[in-house]
């Protein structure tokens, strides 16, 4: 007999609930998740990367601060963009001394008190950290010291461009032929002018040594004859690299030939052919002029 008790009814009279989900919605909930993850995670990247090249262009203006500082104190002569021979009398007067490359028992990757607190540009800096490019990720393991056989972040990835500063006695080493200018001073910086001449770079983690950049000129008569020699600039930001000007301003520049950019560990070395590559002609309208 039928007495209107619902079957479902549990003896005390509350209606019964269930424990769970089902397996269909639980797989309903992951694809939801799957999906807003696929939507967020690309912002979060983008976010990230372009915090990452603000904070890079704010490096560049502190250490682009502390070059203009040294300047002025140094009756406007700049700091030499490199020195290849440490033993000589101009070795003390480089942005940076040193050779950095992958070697733990190289002390220039990872050691500040080596080169980077020896420069004449550090009284100026207050900060080690303003000397690398946030997204700069290469690691060298130390073979000695605190952090013997730990992964740590190499000291340096920014180079001075060699026509600001030069080689010793103030020459560019004779990479790209006679007539082109070596800024000694800031009162040099006439031709293209402070606003259009690049001081430093981000360069490669395979690319980076000395303390400078070559810009070669080559090929900026005739673009079918534009090159790299040795130095390449970073991709750090997406394809893009980071820059610092002589008028104290920064940018990031986007790269648009995949020459310029090679897959870590295949950029060549020497000179390396890139005819009529936009790029190259970017950085050429930046480096120098004939006299």
């Amino acid at each position: 007999m039928d007495h209107g008790i619902n079957s479902s009814a549990r003896p005390n009279g509350f209606r019964a609930t269930r424990d769970g989900f089902t397996l269909i919605e639980l797989l309903v909930v992951i694809a939801i998740i799957a999906i807003l993850a696929g939507m967020l995670l690309p912002a979060l990247s983008s976010s990230k990367l372009k915090a990452q090249g603000i904070q890079c262009m704010s490096n560049h203006r502190s250490l682009l601060l502390a070059w203009k500082m040294y300047a002025d104190d140094a009756n406007e002569a700049l700091p030499f963009s490199s020195v290849i021979n440490l033993t000589s009398a101009e070795a003390r007067f480089a942005w940076v001394q040193g050779y950095m490359d992958n070697d733990p028992r190289n002390r220039s990757n990872w050691d500040l008190e080596k080169d980077v607190k020896k420069s004449v540009l550090w009284p100026y800096c207050g900060s080690a950290a303003i000397w690398r490019c946030p997204a700069d990720r290469a690691r060298v393991r130390p073979a000695e010291g605190p952090w013997a056989g730990q992964p740590v972040p190499r000291v340096r990835s920014f180079a001075m461009s060699l026509w600001v500063g030069g080689l010793e006695g103030r020459t560019d080493g004779g990479f790209s032929g006679p007539g082109w200018r070596v800024y000694a001073k800031s009162t040099d910086l006439i031709d293209p002018g402070p606003a259009q001449t690049i001081v430093f770079l981000d360069q490669r983690e395979d690319r980076i040594n000395w303390g400078n950049c070559l810009i070669d000129m080559t090929g900026y008569s005739d673009l079918a004859k534009t090159q790299f020699n040795t130095d390449y600039p970073a991709s750090y930001h997406h394809r893009a690299g980071g820059f610092s000007f002589a008028d104290g301003h920064s940018e990031v520049k986007r790269w648009l030939d995949a020459r310029t950019y090679p897959p870590i560990g295949q950029a060549k070395d020497g000179v390396v052919r890139s005819p009529n590559n936009p790029d190259i002609r970017w950085l050429q309208d930046r480096a120098t002029r004939k006299k």
